[in-house]
């Protein structure tokens, strides 16, 4: 991680919006750099709201030395995101527009910042009993492919694989955000960090030593209040 002091970067993304933006109704700066959490290969996350372009689109530029995306939307584009964010249960846009900082705004920020922070606030749908028994099977079955498994190459990527449906069976089962790749752990420190930290330790035990079973017991104890295992009697499209 390196010591980016916050001005730095929104003095660029200013820079950058007067250049390629100047005509925007409203812009934000999300992203690492203003949560003090960037490193060496950090970007400038900024969201314009330009109610003169027809759809939704992203670009990336380097500019002023910086690599930047920018997520560009119009009055109403937006809210499909907002949409389609809840309905995956991994909220990239509305965490970007709650947490950024104003760079540009004709007064059009403040509501959709809001809407951002109560969609945030709310939590994904709650699960289908069957949703909850769906997602059960699979996590079963990739526990018993985990186990089975003699071969180290093939094993990884089961692992790599029984990580992420564990994430999300743990975090959809309480009414949480998901996320991928780095947003599994920030995910799971948001719910729990006792857990988070059971849940880094069994995989890294195992990447490490090849022993599973600190990763077979968090799996079975995860499953436990939902009836455990499934996979006898198990039927979908029937």
């Amino acid at each position: 991680m390196i010591d980016v002091k916050k001005d730095i970067p929104i003095k660029v993304a200013q820079k950058f919006i007067e250049k390629y933006f100047p005509s925007c109704n409203g812009a934000l700066l999300a992203g690492s750099v203003i949560r003090g959490e960037a490193t060496d290969t950090s970007d400038l996350d900024i969201v314009i709201f330009d109610e003169s372009v027809p759809s939704s689109y992203r670009e990336s530029f380097i500019e002023f030395d910086w690599p930047i995306e920018v997520f560009i939307h119009n009055g109403s584009s937006y809210k499909e995101f907002f949409e389609s964010d809840r309905e995956r249960a991994r909220p990239s846009l509305p965490r970007m527009v709650s947490e950024g900082i104003v760079l540009k705004d004709d007064g059009i920020i403040e509501p959709i910042k809001k809407e951002a922070e109560d969609l945030l606030m709310e939590g994904p749908d709650i699960w289908s009993e069957e949703t909850v028994q769906i997602k059960r099977y699979f996590l079963t079955d990739a526990l018993d492919d985990f186990i089975g498994c003699s071969n180290r190459a093939e094993e990884i990527f089961i692992a790599n694989n029984l990580a992420e449906l564990l994430s999300e069976f743990v975090l959809r089962t309480n009414r949480r955000w998901i996320g991928t790749s780095k947003w599994i752990v920030r995910s799971l420190k948001a719910f729990d960090e006792d857990f988070t930290n059971q849940f880094v330790k069994a995989f890294d035990t195992y990447y490490k030593t090849d022993d599973k079973r600190k990763v077979i017991k968090l799996v079975e104890l995860v499953m436990e209040p939902f009836g455990g295992r499934l996979l006898e009697g198990f039927s979908l499209g029937k």
